[in-house]
């Protein structure tokens, strides 16, 4: 007989057919004469009921049947006698495939903190949490591709591995396979990285931005979907040293352009999850909801899947940086310094409490920043007639804060060079990406998603380790 998974058998309306189902023991109940096993597949957060009568079946199956163990069961498929679920499976055959001895299995039917969790994330997939998360990560990667396919763009795969920094921070983790403990030195005494693998210095990207605008300089528009990796050491719940991003560019697309496409694309992917992953975001919205049950109405987060619908409904707000300077430095928190970091004037690099403030308090909406000064944003964003400001854009999202940062890029050879300079970056070394400026230059534009900030919106969680498969933070790399 051929297995149906539980997400399919839970849609159909014709009872008393024979099934065969395998999963894993989420709970067992039962009395001396009869089991009620609950099994779950990872299909859904529903479980399906299995009956297995002893009388029929004999109580010895039942001693190897504990939380966790894995089992393969055929029976008729019926109408529920209990409340609860619809259906059941009235066991006829039970194959025990896996034991899970119960004094051992850390996974038992309670509830269980997200940071015990994190120390078992090679089993956290089996709580409804985490297939909760699993399923909806899945379905916002395949809405990724689907929004950019629909578009015509081209999927660039960019590479790892990169001797560039595209942000300039340095903060990057080093590839090589030198001797550590007796590296080879040159004449000056510091390393040789000639004798490198690569023959140079050669880092783990931090973006596949710089390597995507070459492609979209002669495809039109492109899109990365990577990973990508910083060596900052920040053990913050907003901050992981490997995650995914989301790069498009495209060519002859100004600054208006590019937040048009963004905020498209954020509100195609919130839909995508309202529309396909109904249940395991009612799940994680009553979870999040008895979480908050000892905060105050005020300091509680917005309903989730209300939170979700308050983005696809509402046009986000467009204003300047220095726009949102003055509403910031004339706030409330602002003047009675309840913000951590007091806005004082014009040129202030803002913080998440800022973004927040403007999103969930000012203007009640998603927020789009623009014309950022040119002295806190990166090299290749195109500086305007005022040569004060640059033409970046930041997207803030209630509870999250930035979660889009992008740009018009400089097209202009001449300006680019003097950028560089000024923040010594070797020209030498950027030829590649500066030849896009010498040959047939255009205005383009693009910007970077941070897929596990969409995964904390999406989702609701706290904590951005919680919504990767297995988080690498500082003095994080188990599994």
């Amino acid at each position: 007989m051929k297995r149906t998974i539980i997400n399919e058998l839970l849609q159909q309306e014709d009872f008393d057919q024979k099934v065969l189902v395998k999963g894993w023991v989420r709970n067992r109940r039962g009395s001396k004469n009869v089991a009620f096993v609950a099994m779950n597949d990872g299909s859904c957060i529903h479980n399906i009921q299995v009956v297995v009568d002893f009388a029929k079946m004999g109580e010895e199956i039942m001693e190897k049947v504990s939380v966790g163990a894995s089992l393969s069961v055929e029976g008729t498929l019926v109408a529920s006698q209990g409340g609860g679920q619809k259906m059941e499976i009235i066991a006829e055959k039970l194959e025990v495939l896996g034991t899970a001895d119960p004094d051992k299995y850390p996974l038992q039917p309670k509830k269980h903190s997200l940071e015990f969790l994190r120390d078992i994330a090679h089993l956290r997939f089996r709580t409804n949490t985490f297939g909760a998360i699993t399923r909806i990560r899945h379905a916002m990667i395949f809405a990724v591709h689907k929004f950019f396919n629909d578009k015509g763009f081209y999927n660039i795969h960019t590479p790892i591995i990169t001797a560039s920094d595209a942000e300039g921070a340095g903060e990057m983790f080093q590839v090589s396979t030198l001797d550590i403990g007796n590296p080879p030195r040159d004449e000056e005494g510091e390393i040789d990285f000639k004798q490198d693998f690569f023959g140079k210095k050669t880092n783990l990207t931090v973006s596949g931005q710089l390597e995507a605008e070459l492609a979209a300089l002669a495809m039109g528009q492109v899109y990365t979907f990577g990973p990508t990796f910083r060596a900052e050491n920040s053990n913050t719940t907003r901050h992981l040293s490997e995650f995914w991003m989301i790069e498009p560019e495209v060519a002859f697309n100004d600054l208006t352009d590019n937040m048009d496409l963004a905020e498209e694309m954020l509100k195609y992917m919130v839909k995508y999850a309202l529309d396909n992953c109904t249940d395991d975001l009612q799940f994680l919205s009553k979870r999040l909801q008895d979480e908050e049950k000892t905060k105050k109405a005020d300091e509680r987060s917005m309903e989730l899947i209300e939170k979700l619908r308050f983005v696809n409904d509402n046009d986000f707000v467009r204003l300047t940086y220095t726009e949102a300077i003055n509403i910031l430095r004339n706030s409330k928190p602002n003047k009675k310094k309840k913000f951590d970091y007091v806005i004082e004037g014009w040129g202030a690099d803002l913080q998440s409490e800022h973004e927040r403030y403007l999103v969930e308090k000012h203007f009640k909406k998603p927020v789009i920043l623009v014309d950022y000064p040119k002295e806190i944003k990166a090299f290749y964003m195109r500086v305007n007639e005022d040569d004060k400001t640059v033409r970046a854009m930041d997207i803030l999202f209630p509870g999250i804060g930035e979660i889009v940062g992008g740009s018009q890029r400089e097209e202009r050879l001449d300006v680019l060079l003097e950028k560089m300079k000024a923040m010594d970056i070797p020209e030498e070394e950027m030829w590649w990406f500066l030849d896009t400026r010498r040959f047939g230059t255009v205005p383009h534009s693009g910007f970077g998603l941070g897929f596990e900030r969409l995964m904390l919106f999406v989702t609701g969680m706290g904590n951005i380790r919680d919504v990767i498969p297995f988080p690498r933070a500082p003095k994080q790399a188990e599994f």
